[in-house]
């Protein structure tokens, strides 16, 4: 939730031209902060800090509407006893993003939200620890691989949010040159690469940049499905290529090949909307899933049963998921809409913040006149049209 925040604040930052075309700028605003408020509560000292709600196990075993989710529900914390440098710096990250949103809009709000970013700042720069580690219960479902890219990233947003220089000292520290794996939750390197080098405006950083997506692009490291999409990961393979596209297309307005990696995000994004044929969110374009991985939007409305029983029936979600991304398909774009396919057809908060952030990009460009499609560089590998 606080990555997913960080990322959907980064994309309001870079691109509010594009909220403010669509009229979306209240209803982005009202729900990021709902986030905000939540991690806020889980703030509860300087050195406490909330981090997952429920047992996994008992949460994942049960299909039902969330009104009627009565098992135990135990709520987890780390502490300098038993830190997590990486779930402190993605708090601290999300509120600091918070208070560039929020300062010119609610200033008290925003003064709240810095107080929490610095605190937490202090608090997973001094007690350096992976918070699964700590959080045992956490390993299973969200394990972190490492904590040094949330140390660079989490000095990043506060750097960006106070102009102090000792922030900045922290994340050049912490940066990794190495070609990104990707972006997601628990990989920050190329959001801190482009923002280093927003920052700085160092070669290294744009080298780092450059180097990663050499690395994304066809004839890299990365593997393609027939129709185009850079294909990182079986699981939620629609949320690596949409994150990496965002992170491009932020690259792209730094300067950092801006032809290339506009055109490549434009490929990836227009797989993930349904240039193929097929759109992978729900509710847009003629043909998109229908039965989602989600439990609150198949189950009829209350007082009406819905049980795991639901599971095994071909009969698509009651209730239309509007926007959500699922996972994706395989590496031969096969995919099946299936509730029980967990794995291609499951929606989640992570997978949307960076695709929506890489839309706004699109259509910046398109306010701009830089789209793609209007500078005649629109051709990608698909094998058939919308």
């Amino acid at each position: 939730m606080a990555y997913s925040a960080t990322v959907l604040l980064w994309g309001y930052l870079e691109f509010p031209d594009a909220y403010k075309a669509a009229g979306q700028d209240d209803y982005f605003l009202d729900g990021v902060r709902w986030a905000l408020d939540y991690l806020l509560k889980c703030h509860t000292g300087p050195e406490e800090l909330y981090v997952q709600v429920g047992d996994a196990q008992l949460d994942h075993s049960y299909w039902g509407p969330p009104e009627k989710m009565t098992m135990k529900r135990p709520a987890f914390k780390i502490t300098a006893a038993k830190p997590g440098s990486d779930i402190a710096m993605e708090y601290a990250a999300a509120m600091a993003a918070g208070y560039l949103v929020f300062k010119s809009k609610d200033s008290a709000y925003a003064a709240t939200l810095l107080t929490h970013a610095k605190q937490l700042w202090e608090f997973g720069n001094e007690h350096h620890g992976k918070y699964s580690d700590s959080v045992p219960e956490a390993a299973g479902f969200y394990s972190s691989n490492n904590y040094t890219d949330e140390l660079s990233w989490g000095s990043l947003w506060l750097h960006r949010a106070t102009d102090d220089a000792k922030y900045l000292a922290e994340a050049e520290r912490w940066f990794d040159p190495d070609p990104a794996w990707g972006m997601s939750w628990d990989d920050k390197t190329i959001a801190n690469q482009i923002i280093l080098y927003q920052t700085t405006k160092d070669e290294k950083y744009k080298t780092a940049v450059e180097n990663s997506y050499k690395s994304w692009f066809p004839g890299g490291k990365i593997p393609y499905t027939p129709k185009g999409l850079a294909f990182r990961l079986q699981w939620g393979s629609l949320r690596y290529s949409s994150n990496m596209a965002f992170a491009a297309l932020v690259a792209a307005e730094a300067g950092i090949m801006p032809a290339e990696l506009r055109h490549w995000a434009m490929c990836q994004l227009h797989y993930a909307i349904g240039d193929t044929g097929f759109s992978f969110v729900i509710g847009f374009g003629d043909k998109y899933p229908h039965s989602p991985h989600h439990r609150g939007s198949s189950c009829p409305i209350l007082p009406a049963p819905c049980g795991p029983d639901l599971m095994s029936t071909s009969v698509p979600n009651v209730h239309t998921l509007f926007g959500a991304l699922v996972g994706g398909p395989g590496q031969m774009d096969d995919y099946k809409d299936d509730r029980n396919n967990y794995v291609n057809n499951e929606v989640a908060c992570d997978y949307n913040a960076g695709f929506q952030g890489a839309i706004a990009g699109l259509k910046h460009l398109i306010l701009t006149g830089e789209h793609p499609e209007k500078t005649g560089n629109a051709a990608c590998p698909f094998t058939s049209g919308r």
